[in-house]
């Protein structure tokens, strides 16, 4: 179609390539919100459950922890269990932008989104 203007139909293949991982992208932003990730403290007492794109979606706390006297370890265990979700929930999302990025054959340890 473009084959006489040289460059040109180089830009208009990179912009249909850019199009495309746009696309995949968003997909991808979509398909994070429904990965789970479970961030765990005080052995297994609290369990944070989170998405990949790191939103907060339940707490489960052991009974056992429960004492007027122990009201700030149970607050710092939960701050811990959330916290250690978030973490994951990113390590995650880096490890699925790093798989498509992998897809779209950039070079490894390319940074998505740019």
């Amino acid at each position: 179609m473009l084959k006489g203007l040289g460059g040109l139909g180089d830009m208009a293949k990179m912009m249909k390539q850019a199009q495309e991982m746009q696309g995949k992208m968003a997909q991808m932003q979509d398909e994070l919100g429904n990965v789970l990730v479970e961030g765990v403290s005080g052995a297994g007492l609290v369990k944070a459950t989170a998405t990949a794109k790191g939103e907060l979606k339940g707490l489960d706390i052991d009974p056992s922890i429960f004492n007027g006297e122990d009201k700030e370890v149970v607050e710092d265990l939960i701050l811990a269990a959330i916290k250690d979700a978030q973490s994951k929930a990113s390590e995650r999302a880096q490890e699925e932008m790093a798989k498509m990025a992998e897809g779209l054959g950039l070079p490894a340890g390319t940074k998505l989104p740019f």
